[in-house]
């Protein structure tokens, strides 16, 4: 018996499908962006640029430049799906003219 805040498996894997499209292409992205980023800005120097007060390693900084553009592609592939979804009530059936 399911409780009620359990969705039934049909609701569940829908949204890991929903959730598996938003955060894989962002994964890559983000992997993509920081292999483009990181070849020409060294986190070192863009340490000393912007905070030069915390002791932040060259590896922090790759995985924090990385997570910050996983967060950046992860919301713009939220923003899409929420675009791309259909609306309440909407009939493909239905003539655009």
């Amino acid at each position: 018996m399911n409780d009620l805040h359990d969705p039934p498996d049909g609701s569940r894997r829908r949204l890991i499908q929903q959730w598996g499209a938003i955060l894989w292409p962002s994964f890559v992205a983000a992997g993509l962006a920081s292999v483009v980023f990181f070849a020409f800005v060294d986190p070192l120097r863009l340490r000393d640029i912007s905070f030069p007060q915390h002791a932040i390693s060259r590896e922090l900084g790759y995985t924090l430049g990385f997570f910050m553009f996983w967060g950046v592609t992860a919301a713009a592939s939220t923003i899409t799906w929420y675009l791309l979804r259909p609306m309440p009530g909407d009939d493909d059936d239905v003539p655009l003219g």
